[in-house]
């Protein structure tokens, strides 16, 4: 029996399906080709390498946030700076090059600091950061700063320069250190009906505070207060000695700036240069025609000989690129410490820990210094990585630690084992303590007129729901596992520092310091930045000066990453992406963010339905 043809309004209706069906497709491959035609144009119109001549000033254009490590692709920060979609980052390591690597650089006569939208996360990476410009003026060049305003970590670079100029609408605000948190008790409890528990070891250990409390406690207001204090007088009498002021009139400078605010008439760029905060207030224009008369013009784009920090660093070549030393591996551990494998900005147990393998088993490799920029995180994640660095060690090669910002609870417990450890002294560490949060929702059910009700084989079967109320049972088991967590990292800590859980105890229950403060208590052992450390790994491994090389263990880019990165070196086609990328929206979610990052801890994501947590709330 023969099959049976399609009537005619079916074979219309097909054929006008399959007309469509083919324009769409003509249509997109048109277009897909049409871009390829526009990137590969771009590419080949690319002006390369941005020219150096004589006389030069490497302008330093600091709007970003300062970081040891991007914190996200490379794909993706291309596509963010043509876009505008997130806050740019520069890491400290291209600066310190860059500087170091003008500091020889005959054609580089000065450094222009511009200092507008650029942000910190603590003080001891801005250490780093101003020794470098310092070391850089003693070889005899200068530095000159401008910003149109300057917050105080704007300010403390600043400081370093020869000179300081300011916008004339423009001011400086030295206000001192605050760290101020938002509290959740009232409206967990008290409003939502979620029963919060919390169980710790360490009556200083604060980071769980603002589930259980509406306010600091006393120990919390101590600790806080003690390391804050310590990191304020440091950082007034740096910017003290950076001017030749007096460190007591900085201090009743600022102690009195709302009187002489008001004495300058709200002039807060007059009452800058009336307290020698800077040498001169000049609009941008008069700077740069200061800067063309004291270095050499470019006439063609009618400004001062230059090259920006991007440019630079193309110029000073790429490291350890073709490098047969021996090398002192860098394996950098920034952000917060969770399981598995995780990208760059955060520290993944199994990520970090097989870049210190890779340093291990790499017969290259003489010494690793690792460097932490971490408030901790997870207990378990921790401790993977300390693991690592105890076979790194086995295997016969030196692991320095040099501590960053901050490198405290699991911060630290990834640190302990290292031969030597380095922080700055405005490095925020310690917080050696665990805790756990538990959280019941009976009374929100109830709001809703939903029970739980159920039967179990034993007396522990579903007592971990949390629908139910706390069982006195659980609060047991929980606060059993938190203070093993506390008796393991004050014993890890003893071993590693050869002393006794009892004299660590001393100094851990969660307490926060600053470096300066653990040099005090023997939590670190020398104070010293990234460089003092990084020749301390070369000389435990026998290495001479000069005779090894630094290299990065990082993962290495996808083809498609290396692509898209080299797309966004030519102006053209960061162009480009700024048309085809989308429109970022026009909302600021800074407290939002906020918000979301301290109420993680109430997600359990799929984990055990309680675990020990080594993590410190302590930024400021």
């Amino acid at each position: 029996m023969s099959e049976s043809q399609p009537g005619p309004i079916r074979r219309v209706l097909v054929g006008i399906w399959n007309t469509v069906n083919f324009t769409r497709m003509l249509v997109f491959n048109l277009i897909f080709l049409f871009i390829l035609v526009l990137v590969l144009a771009a590419i080949v119109a690319s002006p390369g390498v941005q020219p150096l001549n004589a006389k030069s000033a490497l302008v330093l254009n600091l709007e970003g946030v300062l970081v040891e490590q991007f914190s996200s692709s490379p794909a993706d920060r291309v596509i963010n700076q043509a876009t505008g979609q997130a806050q740019p980052e520069i890491q400290l390591r291209d600066l310190m090059r860059a500087i170091e690597s003008a500091k020889k650089d005959d054609r580089i006569d000065r450094i222009v600091l511009l200092t507008d939208g650029f942000s910190a996360p603590g003080f001891a990476a801005l250490r780093d950061f101003a020794g470098a410009l310092r070391e850089f003026r003693a070889s005899g060049k200068q530095v000159v700063a401008f910003a149109t305003n300057m917050d105080q970590k704007q300010y403390y670079l600043a400081a370093q320069a020869d000179e300081i100029y300011l916008d004339p609408q423009g001011g400086i605000l030295l206000e001192g250190l605050g760290r101020y948190r938002m509290y959740y008790r009232e409206g967990l409890q008290e409003k939502l009906g979620v029963d919060v528990h919390l169980f710790k070891v360490g009556e200083y250990k604060s980071a769980a505070e603002p589930y259980v409390l509406d306010g600091m406690s006393p120990e919390a207001r101590e600790a806080d207060l003690y390391w804050m204090g310590d990191i304020w007088q440091r950082f007034v009498a740096d910017i003290a000695t950076a001017r030749k002021l007096d460190p007591a009139a900085v201090q009743a400078m600022i102690a009195d700036l709302p009187a002489r605010v008001v004495a300058a008439g709200g002039d807060l760029g007059k009452l800058a240069l009336q307290e020698k905060l800077v040498d001169g207030l000049k609009t941008s224009q008069e700077m740069e025609a200061l800067l063309i008369e004291r270095g050499e013009e470019d006439a063609e784009n009618k400004t001062f000989r230059q090259i920006d920090l991007a440019g630079y660093l193309m110029h000073s070549g790429m490291p350890n690129l073709v490098d047969s030393r021996p090398q002192v591996a860098v394996v950098v551990a920034q952000g917060e410490i969770t399981d598995g494998d995780q990208p760059p900005g955060t520290v993944g147990g199994e990520s970090t820990a097989a870049l210190l393998r890779q340093a291990r088993e790499d017969d290259n490799v003489k010494a690793v210094l690792l460097r932490v920029d971490s408030p901790g995180g997870g207990v378990f994640p921790s401790e993977q990585i300390r693991r690592e660095v105890e076979l790194v060690k086995a295997a016969g090669k030196p692991v320095v630690v040099s501590m960053g910002n901050v490198a405290a609870s699991g911060g630290y417990w990834i640190s302990m084992n290292a031969d030597r450890i380095y922080a700055d002294e405005s490095t925020i560490t310690g917080s050696i303590g665990i805790f756990g949060l538990w959280m019941t929702a009976p009374r929100v059910l109830d709001k809703l007129g939903v029970t739980t009700d159920g039967v179990g084989t034993t007396p522990l079967a579903g007592a971990f729901d949390p629908t139910r109320p706390l069982d006195p049972n659980v609060g047991l088991i929980i606060q059993s596992v938190i203070d093993k967590g506390y008796a393991d990292f004050t014993g890890k800590v003893a071993e590693a520092r050869d002393s006794t859980p009892a004299q660590i105890d001393v100094h851990a229950r969660g307490r926060v310091w600053s470096g300066a403060q653990a040099k005090d208590r023997d939590l670190v052992d020398e104070l010293g930045g990234f460089q003092a450390a990084l020749a301390e790994a070369a000389r435990l491994a026998k290495l001479e000066p000069d005779a090894y090389g630094v290299s990065y263990i990082e993962k290495p880019l996808t083809p498609f990453e290396q692509f898209v990165v080299n797309l966004g070196k030519s102006s053209r086609t960061e162009g480009l992406l700024r048309v085809l990328a989308p429109t970022p929206l026009l909302i600021d979610r800074q407290t939002l963010a906020k918000v979301e990052r301290e109420l993680a801890w109430l997600d359990r994501n799929g984990r055990a339905p309680y675990r020990a947590v080594a993590h410190c709330l302590c930024a400021y």
